[in-house]
């Protein structure tokens, strides 16, 4: 299901969205906080420059409040209705999941905002 060549692995994994050769950010895990956000500037394999242009990634703000959504929601569901909890302990495992997913959140939100503009180019993979 997730082949290259398709926007949701570039969404999903991270990777370069022309390419999807290597990772757009310089530490692949999310929960190193002081590391988040933190991006190449360009892919070391097709060199595609990320930030297209300054505060580019502005933009990506408007994708993570329906992405924070899908999260809030899939809590809701998860613990109200399949657990059967009170709606003050839904409410609270909402809480929770958007602190713990935040990382997740930001990152989804940027790779989202990225494909957007951007698309596989099957001419840039490299051959063995």
């Amino acid at each position: 299901m997730l082949k290259k060549g398709n926007k949701i692995y570039s969404i999903l994994t991270g990777c370069c969205p022309k390419c999807h050769h290597e990772s757009m950010y310089i530490n692949k895990n999310a929960f190193i906080l002081s590391e988040t956000l933190k991006m190449h500037n360009h892919c070391s394999s097709c060199n595609t420059k990320y930030k297209i242009e300054p505060s580019f990634f502005y933009g990506s703000m408007y994708v993570s409040y329906p992405v924070g959504i899908m999260f809030a929601v899939a809590a809701f569901v998860i613990s109200y209705s399949f657990i059967g909890t009170s709606l003050i302990t839904a409410f609270i495992a909402i809480v929770i999941t958007m602190v713990a997913c935040l990382p997740i959140i930001l990152r989804l939100s940027r790779n989202i905002w990225i494909n957007f503009f951007m698309s596989y180019d099957k001419s840039l993979v490299k051959k063995p």
